[in-house]
């Protein structure tokens, strides 16, 4: 009786801890073992789009149990260049993130996986992937095709009597400019623009591409192999940034993107700001009606060189340092979002992007800024993109000089010469 007791003492012990270890086992997952579960982190720029972004994710996760999606989304009023390479440094890389064009290219080259054998690489519009193309490799994947311009709101323009149609040269802006300023009060208005110079990408990527592209024939690689930059359209870029500056809310120097979009023209409290059809999903959350109705979008006058800036803003780029099985699912994420039915849908409808790649019903793009751009696109009408070509610093630089000639504290002459300088200093090491 003793043994008998012994054993059925023994057996009810392994019984209870066979239901503890199912118990255990359930709660990772059901059936899928939990180390098939590969987590993907995302660290991206665009704040614009991140809760879309990130309901995406979701969505993905859903159809792909064994795959977690973390996304961090450091942009808007932050610099996502130091934030990334804080990340680096910190040893928590993640496995996807962003870079620009060649100039990135080069700086992470020993991070970057050949994208080359992806489903999205090889419905990539042509030249999108000019910029990231390197002996063979495919080293990103692009965001979208994005452009950018002088954003107005059509009731304040109407009511001023400006016709944007006849705004094509500075002249005629800073005509239009100086009647829509004398007719403040009656049209309710803070002030003619919202000009963010905190925001050094505004003007040290954006306006100046407008002035400096026609030096490099707008092409992304000849400016990133240019040993100097002349300004040779120099005095004109200065015009645009004084233009914007005298007629913006005050102060220049510390408006921020937030501040610009949210606070400012989506409230109806200026006039025109210098912004791409990115802002679209921020314009919409604020008031829907403004965004599908009651903003259009006009090219930054250049004389004989005008047309609206096109281009791949940014690309996804999959760290090569990671796990093969996160590098894997990484590729697999990207092919989905921009290729599957799913995807392509979220892509235009949710993310309102004016895609870069191939199977795209265009018709369908959502939100009517990115329409003008792209039959500007259609038509030819476009400048290229060459402030991804720009030396690795540049552009900041660039930007916190118009910082300090904003405030007064240097010379349109002296940025000029530093920035000259500066570009030859960082391209000869």
């Amino acid at each position: 009786m003793r043994r008998k007791k012994w054993y059925g003492g023994i057996l009810t012990v392994l019984l209870i801890f066979s239901v503890i270890l199912a118990g255990c086992s359930s709660s990772t997952g059901g059936n899928s073992d939990s180390k098939d579960v590969v987590t993907l982190d995302i660290f991206q720029f665009k704040v614009e789009f991140k809760s879309q972004f990130e309901t995406l994710a979701k969505q993905y996760e859903k159809e792909n149990p064994n795959v977690k999606i973390k996304v961090s989304t450091v942009g808007g009023g932050n610099d996502y260049k130091s934030a990334i390479t804080a990340k680096f440094a910190s040893g928590e890389e993640p496995a996807v993130f962003n870079i620009g064009g060649p100039v990135d290219v080069e700086q992470y080259k020993d991070r970057l996986t050949d994208l080359k054998d992806t489903k999205a690489a090889a419905a990539a519009l042509d030249g999108t992937l000019d910029g990231v193309e390197e002996d063979g490799q495919v080293l990103g994947l692009p965001f979208n095709q994005e452009g950018y311009g002088l954003i107005y709101n059509k009731r304040i323009f109407k009511e001023a009597g400006i016709n944007p149609d006849e705004i094509t040269s500075y002249e005629t802006l800073e005509a239009a400019v100086k009647k829509i300023d004398s007719q403040k009060d009656k049209l309710k208005i803070d002030a003619v623009f919202a000009y963010p110079v905190k925001e050094k990408w505004v003007t040290g990527n954006h306006l100046s591409n407008v002035f400096l592209s026609p030096e490099f024939d707008g092409n992304v690689l000849e400016a990133s192999k240019a040993p100097t930059v002349k300004f040779t359209d120099g005095e004109k870029f200065k015009q645009l940034v004084d233009i914007q500056n005298e007629y913006s809310v005050q102060p220049t120097a510390s408006l921020d993107y937030s501040q610009q979009v949210e606070e400012l023209f989506s409230l109806e409290k200026v006039a025109i700001i210098q912004q791409g059809n990115w802002v679209y999903n921020t314009v919409y959350d604020m008031d829907p009606e403004l965004a599908e109705k009651g903003i259009g979008i006009i090219p930054i006058p250049n004389g004989d060189n005008a047309g609206m800036p096109v281009g791949v803003p940014n690309y996804w780029a999959v760290n090569k340092k990671s796990d093969e099985k996160v590098q894997e699912a990484a590729k697999k994420f990207l092919d989905w979002m921009y290729t599957s039915e799913e995807g392509k849908k979220a892509v235009l409808e949710d993310f309102k992007f004016i895609p870069a790649y191939e199977g795209y019903d265009v018709e369908k793009i959502a939100d009517p800024i990115s329409k003008e751009i792209y039959k500007y696109s259609q038509d030819g009408n476009t400048i290229g993109w060459v402030f991804n070509g720009y030396p690795v610093g540049w552009n900041d630089d660039l930007g916190a000089s118009v910082q300090k000639y904003v405030t007064g504290k240097l010379t349109w002459e002296e940025l000029v010469q530093q920035n000259i300088e500066n570009w030859e200093k960082i391209h000869s090491k």
